[in-house]
C-alpha cells in the first residue's frame, strides 16, 4: 500500500535560493554603504609620521642660505692715462695701503710737466725782479716821507721863531701875517704830501701781497703738475687682497679706467636673497644667527636692497661677535633671520601635508592610533620647523604630517 508523502513547505524547498538571495542582498547593501559612506584607505603606520600638537614657544624666522663675501670691495681706477709699463702685483696678492700694483708711462705728460717747470722758473725770476723793484720803491717812499716830515718840523720852528721876533718888536704885524700865511700854505702842502706818501705805501703793501699770492698760486700749480707723475704709479688705496688686474704690458689705458679690484678681508659679510613675501618685514638691524658645528654665531642685517628681481631681493649681514674659524670668501652658511621675539602659541611640526592640503585640513588620529579622519585646519604663522595652529586642533591632539602624496581623496585612514 502506498504511503502518502507530505509536501514540504516552500521555504524548505527553496532554502538554497533564499540563502543565495540573502547573501546577494547583504553584499549589495555593503557595496551601497561603501559608496555612500566616507572613503577609507588602509595604510601602514610605519610609512607615515604622527606628530603631537603642543603649546610651546613660537618664533617666526627665515632660514636661508648665505654666501660669504668680503665686507668691502674697492675698485681701483687710474688717475692718469698712459701705457702699462709693468705689472708689479699679481692677482691674489695681499697688499698693504700704498703698495704698487702697476706702473704707467706717458711721454706727453713728462713733456707737459717740463714745460710747466720752465714756466714756473720764468715766473719766479719775474716775481723776484718785481719784488726788488717794489722794495726799492718802498725805500724811496720812506725817504720822501722822512724828508717831508723834516720840512714840516723846520717850518714849524721857523714860524715859532718869527712869532717870538714879533713879540720882541723885531718884526711887524704885517710881516707876521705874511709869514703865517706862508706857513699855513706849506703846512697844508706838506700834509697832502704825507697823505700821498701814505697812500703810495699802502698800495705798495697791497701789490706786494698780491705778488706773493700770485707766486704761491704758481708754485702750487707746478706742484700739482709734479703730483701727476705720482699718478702714473697705481697703488693700493687700502689693505686687502688683489682680486684681479685688467691690464697687460703695453696696453693703453685712459684716466679713471677701472683697472683692478681689491677685497678687504679684515671682516666678512654674508649675502643672501629672500622672497619678496618678507620685503615689508626685513629691516636693517634685525638679528640673525648661523648654526655651525653645534655653535651659534650672531649676526645682524646691515643692508637691504628694496629692488625686487625674479621675486627676490638682496640682503647683507655682518657678524656681531665671534666668527666661525674657517670663514672664507665663497663659503656658504645656513642663516636664520629672526622676525620677532618668541611667543606662546599652539604649534605643530612641519610636514608635506601643507603642500597637499594648502593648510586647509589634516588627518587627526584617534586615541587608540588605529584610525585617522579629516578635520578642518587653519594655519597662522610658520617658520622652517613649525606651524602655528590658530583653529581646528587642540593641545595633545595627534595628527599625520607626512605621506599625503599617497592618500588620494580618502576621508578616513585605517592604520595598521
Amino acid at each position: 500500500m502506498d504511503i502518502k508523502l507530505e509536501k514540504k513547505p516552500w521555504y524548505i524547498r527553496y532554502r538554497y535560493y533564499l540563502m543565495a538571495s540573502g547573501a546577494f542582498v547583504i553584499f549589495l547593501i555593503y557595496v551601497i554603504s561603501l559608496s555612500l559612506g566616507p572613503q577609507k584607505l588602509r595604510i601602514e603606520s610605519d610609512n607615515i609620521l604622527i606628530a603631537e600638537v603642543k603649546n610651546g614657544k613660537f618664533m617666526e624666522y627665515v632660514d636661508v642660505e648665505g654666501l660669504v663675501q668680503p665686507i668691502l670691495t674697492i675698485q681701483v681706477n687710474t688717475r692718469e692715462s698712459g701705457s702699462v709699463e709693468r705689472i708689479v702685483a699679481e692677482e691674489g696678492t695681499l697688499l698693504k695701503k700704498g703698495d704698487t700694483i702697476l706702473v704707467l708711462s706717458n711721454p706727453d705728460l713728462l713733456r707737459e710737466i717740463d714745460d710747466q717747470r720752465d714756466e714756473w722758473e720764468n715766473q719766479r725770476y719775474s716775481y723776484k725782479e718785481r719784488e726788488i723793484e717794489m722794495e726799492q720803491k718802498s725805500l724811496a717812499l720812506k725817504q720822501q716821507a722822512l724828508q717831508t716830515q723834516y720840512e714840516m718840523n723846520r717850518l714849524q720852528k721857523s714860524f715859532g721863531l718869527e712869532k717870538e721876533e714879533f713879540k720882541m718888536g723885531i718884526k711887524s704885524k704885517a710881516q707876521l701875517e705874511v709869514s703865517e700865511a706862508e706857513y699855513q700854505y706849506n703846512l697844508k702842502k706838506t700834509a697832502l704830501q704825507m697823505e700821498s706818501l701814505s697812500h703810495d705805501s699802502a698800495m705798495t703793501i697791497i701789490r706786494k701781497e698780491l705778488l706773493r699770492n700770485e707766486m704761491e698760486r704758481g708754485q702750487k700749480k707746478y706742484q700739482r703738475s709734479m703730483e701727476r707723475l705720482e699718478g702714473l704709479v697705481v697703488r693700493a688705496p687700502i689693505n686687502g687682497q688683489l682680486s684681479y688686474v685688467k691690464a697687460t704690458p703695453g696696453q693703453q689705458v685712459s684716466s679713471n679706467s677701472n683697472i683692478a679690484e681689491i677685497k678687504v678681508l679684515d671682516q666678512f659679510k654674508i649675502h643672501t636673497q629672500l622672497s619678496e613675501y618678507y620685503i615689508d618685514r626685513i629691516t636693517t638691524g634685525l638679528p640673525a644667527t648661523v648654526n655651525y658645528q653645534g655653535k651659534r654665531y650672531p649676526l645682524k642685517i646691515t643692508k637691504v636692497v628694496p629692488e625686487v628681481k625674479d621675486r627676490m631681493f638682496d640682503v647683507d649681514l655682518v657678524f656681531t661677535g665671534e666668527m666661525p674659524e674657517n670663514v672664507r670668501v665663497g663659503k656658504s652658511f645656513r642663516v636664520q633671520i629672526e622676525l620677532g621675539q618668541p611667543e606662546d602659541a599652539l604649534v605643530m611640526p612641519r610636514g608635506n601635508f601643507y603642500q597637499a592640503t594648502g593648510g586647509q585640513w589634516i588627518y587627526k588620529v584617534n586615541a587608540s592610533k588605529d584610525k585617522a579622519v579629516r578635520v578642518p585646519l587653519t594655519i597662522g604663522r610658520q617658520n622652517p620647523q613649525q606651524y602655528e595652529v590658530t583653529e581646528g586642533l587642540q593641545a595633545e591632539d595627534l595628527v599625520i604630517v607626512t605621506g599625503y602624496d599617497t592618500f588620494g581623496e580618502a576621508e578616513e585612514l585605517i592604520l595598521k
